[in-house]
């Protein structure tokens, strides 16, 4: 894969969300690439639906011959969302990981819709401080080598969102994005809601009520709290109270719930792929509490090693996939791991949802490994606890040959003084 610097490049498909980088893109290329043709591909996976009402006919209007816009929520939960959760993986202990998880499937149907169009290269709006575009350009090396890839914020001359905005209204091109003191950039799917930019560039800086679009705030949440059941099969849900739901719709559910309980709120700063910080506020809701539930119930099933080679497991996956590497031998060997772990993760998990947090409070398994006759602190018939003593011995054993080296140790330094 190679930057694109072919000036004749007649066919190109342009990765587009309807905001503002992506409307300025589409003239900007067919200003400075020979008057190339230009089509427009948008990838549901699951933003409001606000976000596609019009996005045809605002890419017809910025120059565009065509939008395609393709269906991928189905995809998105059951290929992408449910392999991460599998892994447990959390970035730098907070982030659910929403952008990065979208980018492998949005890339490969690019990828493909570019193939089946003819097209002669790529182009993508991200900017060139950001690691989105790392991450689809690995995904574009990974599936598509031959194709070029054009990134504008790495070639124009044009250095902020109020340069865009000047640019689209000299060429009549309508913009939603006209406050630069408000600018938010936000990136939506069924997962989750990024909120970057404006005045949360300031860390000092709290964010504004204005800021947070999916959640209630867990201050006005319900004084009540509510539960909710969830039912898994071999580490995948099938169920949410009892009711029998395909990926998307579940995670739509669980968003509604929790969302209505202002759960799924994190600000963080966070430590970019090339090198900055960032600071960015997610909403997470349903991700939330699914991640809390399945994580419930793994410690239910697993025993202590292979609970802690699945945390190792993963803290590795988090940086993988936030550094967009889905389609490596590596990462096909980790999912591959977490998919047999979860082999025993089935039962049934209820998690309360109050005021912004979520708890277990509830699970069983028919693969538990956890034992009342075992673990009572009532008499029991089933353990000795004289055998205690021994195993003690034996596990302090190194630490009991390391003290008894060291005093000795003192003692002939003693009797070289003397």
């Amino acid at each position: 894969m190679t930057t694109c610097i072919n000036k004749q490049i007649k066919k190109v498909v342009l990765a587009y969300s309807g905001g503002l980088d992506t409307s300025a893109i589409i003239p900007w290329l067919k200003e400075n690439y020979s008057n190339c043709e230009v089509i427009a591909f948008c990838a549901d996976v699951g933003q409001p639906a606000a976000e596609l009402e019009s996005i045809r006919e605002k890419a017809i209007a910025s120059g565009a011959s065509e939008c395609y816009i393709i269906d991928l929520k189905e995809t998105f939960v059951n290929d992408y969302i449910y392999p991460v959760i599998k892994t447990g993986a959390v970035y730098e202990g907070q982030y659910l990981l929403g952008t990065a998880i979208a980018r492998p499937v949005i890339a490969k149907a690019h990828i493909k819709l570019a193939l089946d169009v003819g097209a002669d290269a790529l182009c993508h709006g991200c900017t060139g401080k950001g690691n989105d575009q790392v991450r689809f350009e690995s995904c574009f090396a990974a599936l598509a080598p031959q194709l070029p890839v054009i990134a504008p914020w790495r070639e124009w001359d044009m250095v902020s969102r109020e340069d865009l905005i000047k640019y689209l209204y000299d060429r009549a091109i309508p913009c939603s994005a006209t406050s630069p003191a408000k600018i938010y950039s936000r990136d939506a799917n069924a997962w989750h809601i990024s909120h970057e930019g404006g005045s949360l560039e300031d860390p000092w800086s709290e964010p504004a009520e204005e800021v947070w679009t999916m959640t209630v705030n867990p201050e006005k949440a319900p004084d009540k709290p509510e539960t909710v059941q969830l039912t898994f099969n071999e580490g995948e849900l099938i169920a949410v109270d009892g009711e029998i739901f395909s990926p998307y719709k579940a995670l739509v559910y669980l968003n509604n719930k929790a969302a209505s309980h202002g759960i799924g709120r994190i600000d963080i700063v966070e430590n970019r792929l090339i090198g900055m910080k960032s600071r960015g506020c997610y909403e997470t809701p349903g991700g939330t509490v699914l991640m809390t539930a399945y994580k419930g119930l793994e410690v239910l099933v697993l025993d202590k090693e292979s609970l802690k080679f699945r945390e190792s497991l993963g803290l590795a996956f988090s940086h993988l996939l936030y550094d967009g590497r889905w389609f490596t031998p590596l990462a096909k060997t980790q999912l591959y791991a977490a998919a047999l772990l979860a082999e025993k993760v089935s039962g049934d998990v209820v998690v309360k949802l109050y005021k912004g947090q979520v708890s277990v409070i509830q699970r069983r398994s028919p693969n538990s490994l956890y034992s009342e006759e075992f673990a009572t602190f009532g008499a029991d018939g089933v353990y000795n606890q004289k055998h205690a003593e021994g195993f003690i011995r034996l596990f302090s054993l190194p630490s009991r040959i390391a003290a008894i080296h060291q005093n000795n140790s003192k003692q002939k330094q003693k009797q070289k003084e003397y």
